[in-house]
């Protein structure tokens, strides 16, 4: 296979929506922007171990967004922290966008599930299954609410008897 076709087949998979989800249409992303609290999610070995995170969504003046990601380590004392941009994949009114943290090197952020009439909670995941993320404006979510999107996401496929629930204080 000619290493670019490989390097192209590698860079789209990382983009991919996973089978079975759909993101969200009708998306705005003025009323996406700011800062979202990390209320439930799959393990990442990028995440492991910190509390308090939270991701920040500025507009970038070409169009795109910015991202600050951060959390508190409690072993070591400090924050950790990351920053990338995003774009929009498809059209803007889709929730639907690619967020590099490292250079070139794009992954998928769609959102799944959002609170269309506040912009108080919403469901995202990555490329494939493994990835998910349960976000809120608050630091915590109604019980009741929490309860229907892991509902929503089981019923999608994904393991959610593996969420971590990380501490928001």
């Amino acid at each position: 296979m000619n290493i670019f076709l490989l390097i192209a087949a590698l860079l789209t998979s990382c983009t991919r929506v996973p089978e079975g989800v759909r993101p969200v249409e009708g998306f705005e992303i003025n009323r996406y922007l700011g800062t979202w609290y990390e209320i439930a999610r799959l393990d990442q070995r990028f995440e492991r171990g910190l509390d308090n995170i939270s991701a920040t969504y500025t507009l970038r003046a070409d169009g795109g967004i910015d991202v600050l990601n951060k959390g508190w380590n409690p072993q070591s004392g400090e924050w950790e922290k990351a920053e990338g941009e995003g774009y929009f994949i498809e059209q803007p009114d889709k929730g639907r966008l690619k967020i590099s943290f490292f250079g070139p090197f794009y992954g998928a952020y769609n959102i799944i599930e959002l609170d269309k009439k506040d912009y108080a909670y919403s469901m995202v995941t990555g490329p494939n299954k493994s990835y998910l993320w349960i976000l809120s404006r608050t630091k915590q979510l109604p019980k009741a609410t929490l309860e229907i999107l892991i509902n929503q996401a089981k019923k999608l496929g994904f393991s959610t008897d593996r969420l971590i629930f990380p501490k928001q204080d």
